[in-house]
């Protein structure tokens, strides 16, 4: 596991033979809804459904804005709620101030960093639910279990170990 998560610091975009898989259930999905296919919802989902790293609202118009500079905040967040709501992306809350956004749709566990919100994923396989609890016995039925592994990612371990080393030697906040 330990080199998976370092492999995802790294790797921040998907195969492309993966992210042609999810252009193609987009547009499915988008035309069996009978929603137009424009060239802003194209490339604000290709910026979510390439990623591994669930970038916020405002990683995604950076990312878009790459390609297509005149595409808004306000254009990012409405179209990422209708996203959502056909079932295109999934939201994630790691911390109560941000919204995430996950093109991977498939059972996956994830990794969120405590510092800064960034979260990767985790194939199933790599976190084993051993079971459930026995409460959701009374509650009704499991169709899935989810793990959400929470921690200080690298960079930000990094990032306060050197801000300590500088406070020390005097050179800094």
């Amino acid at each position: 596991m330990t080199k998976d998560l370092r492999s995802l610091d790294v790797e921040r975009h998907l195969p492309a033979a993966i992210l042609a898989q999810r252009m193609d259930r987009f547009r499915a999905t988008l035309r069996s809804a009978s929603i137009r296919v424009t060239p802003q919802r194209i490339e604000i989902f290709r910026e979510v459904a390439g990623r591994l790293d669930h970038p916020d609202a405002e990683a995604v118009l950076r990312g878009v804005r790459a390609r297509m500079p005149s595409v808004s905040l306000d254009t990012v967040y409405r179209t990422l709620t209708l996203f959502r709501e056909v079932g295109l992306v999934a939201a994630r809350r790691p911390r109560r101030d941000s919204v995430r956004f996950d093109g991977r749709l498939d059972s996956h566990h994830h990794y969120v960093c405590t510092r800064c919100g960034k979260t990767w994923d985790l194939d199933a396989g790599a976190v084993r639910v051993r079971h459930e609890p026995d409460a959701c016995g009374a509650l009704g039925t499991v169709d899935e279990a989810r793990v959400e592994v929470r921690g200080v990612c690298r960079a930000c371990s990094e990032g306060g170990a050197k801000k300590k080393r500088q406070r020390k030697r005097g050179g800094g906040a």
